[in-house]
């Protein structure tokens, strides 16, 4: 359901801008990249870190911002690189760190990520 919102948000904003967002675009764009390995306080478990990343974005859109821009952030969290970048760029993110740690909406809410949802730390714990 998530993602359907994120790729009609692209149909629409394509619709409304057409080819000059690809213009805008070429010349505005930072591009991503997964953050860097990073150690968790503790090592944790892939159940642990589901957990972690859940509560996150169940409270996040409570700190601020528009929640669309926080469900993109999301859909972008939880893809590829390619994918991500194309939807961070729809969605008109404003990257800050190229590792998506900080972003800001249009608007100029800011939206902080943890690392912890952007990719996994190197002392997890591998459950059998």
């Amino acid at each position: 359901r998530l993602k359907a919102k994120i790729v009609f948000f692209f149909l629409l904003v394509e619709e409304f801008i057409g080819d000059f967002k690809y213009v805008f675009f070429a010349e505005n764009v930072k591009k991503i990249r997964k953050p860097k390995p990073w150690k968790h306080s503790e090592p944790i478990t892939r159940t642990q870190l589901k957990q972690m990343r859940d509560e996150f974005w169940d409270t996040a859109p409570h700190y601020g911002g528009q929640r669309e821009i926080w469900d993109a952030l999301r859909v972008a969290a939880e893809s590829e690189l390619t994918h991500a970048q194309a939807i961070i760029n729809s969605a008109g993110v404003i990257v800050q760190n190229d590792d998506l740690t900080i972003c800001y909406d249009e608007r100029g809410a800011k939206y902080e990520l943890p690392k912890y949802v952007l990719s996994e730390p190197i002392n997890m714990i591998h459950e059998n």
